[in-house]
């Protein structure tokens, strides 16, 4: 019962390669030491001293096999396995943990300093298709699309540069054909990959077919900080709102801030109320009025047309003559 334990315990902390290769060790181990027993079997020993020696050869050879073939075939890589029993050959090894990069997110480059802060582990996979469309649209006439296919291909070889990430280029499957949100839904139930994107449809058609999405501006959302009704801020009101004598102010991580109001106002900061937040599938949307409390009332003046300095002032009872 003891040895049982202490061979499920090795078990669960083994690797596949090295509980491969201590099985099929152990296999050999007592093919051998049978081939040995047979030998031993055929002497003129006395049928205790056989029966004993039979038994230590077993265990022996046994233990050698399970020892030597686990710890040979544990030092093997997964792709050298593949190579040596003819398994899916020229394909790379991709793990479950791999995360597939979509266009979008690369162009969009907040991928890169969200991995600089080390809040993605795991390799990092990016399809030759991929490549493709972002040199297609660093290629595009449009001065608009050139920058943004530059600016992804930019972020890339930043990613790549790091050296606590692996960037991995995947080769384009043979017979794969449709778009790329089709070729990436396919690669990722293929390689059980999560999607890194920002493209909103491709998030709900993943999502459907039971595949992990880390969308980046899902993440911003969550990093917003926190506004309640009656709190205050302090915005720049950069143009006019759809709505009557309304204002519109960004936060600096985008947020929309609508100011009823502040129409009057436009290029000036002002203090505002939050009024009220809405969450919308682009983001949260900010709702304020105009804070009253900070306005300080203009000084009094008083202006009297034609009065004098020089005159003195009419007393309160008028004199009297003594005379």
């Amino acid at each position: 019962m003891f040895v049982i334990f202490i061979v499920e315990h090795h078990l669960r902390r083994a690797s596949f390669p090295a509980v491969l290769g201590g099985a099929i060790g152990g296999i050999l181990g007592v093919l051998a030491a049978l081939l040995i027993s047979s030998v031993v079997a055929h002497t003129a020993e006395p049928e205790p001293s056989k029966s004993f020696i039979e038994y230590v050869i077993l265990l022996g050879f046994g233990y050698t096999g399970v020892m030597l073939g686990a710890r040979k075939f544990g030092s093997l890589k997964t792709g050298s396995l593949n190579a040596l029993f003819g398994l899916r050959p020229g394909v790379p090894s991709i793990h479950a943990d791999g995360k597939l990069m979509d266009t979008s997110v690369l162009i969009d480059g907040r991928v890169a300093d969200i991995c600089e802060a080390h809040f993605l582990d795991g390799p990092l996979l990016v399809p030759q298709f991929v490549l493709h469309e972002l040199q297609t649209i660093a290629d595009s006439p449009d001065s608009l699309r050139r920058q943004r296919g530059r600016r992804g291909l930019e972020v890339l070889q930043r990613i790549q540069k790091l050296p606590s990430h692996e960037v991995r280029i995947i080769e384009d499957a043979p017979g794969q054909t449709g778009d790329v949100d089709r070729k990436l839904v396919e690669l990722a139930l293929r390689f059980q990959a999560k999607i890194i994107t920002n493209d909103f449809n491709l998030n709900k058609v993943a999502s459907v077919q039971g595949i992990n999405v880390l969308n980046i501006n899902l993440l911003a959302n969550a990093l917003r900080p926190a506004v309640l009704p009656g709190e205050g801020m302090r915005v720049f009101i950069l143009r006019e709102g759809k709505e009557v004598n309304q204002g519109v102010a960004y936060l600096e991580d985008g947020t929309m801030v609508v100011v009823d109001g502040a129409r009057r106002l436009i290029n000036k900061t002002v203090d505002i109320l939050v009024t009220s937040v809405h969450q919308t599938p682009a983001g949260k949307m900010i709702f304020g009025r105009l804070d009253d409390r900070h306005d300080t009332p203009p000084p009094l003046r008083q202006s009297v047309v034609g009065a004098r300095s020089d005159r003195s002032p009419r007393p309160l009872y008028p004199e009297t003559n003594s005379d």
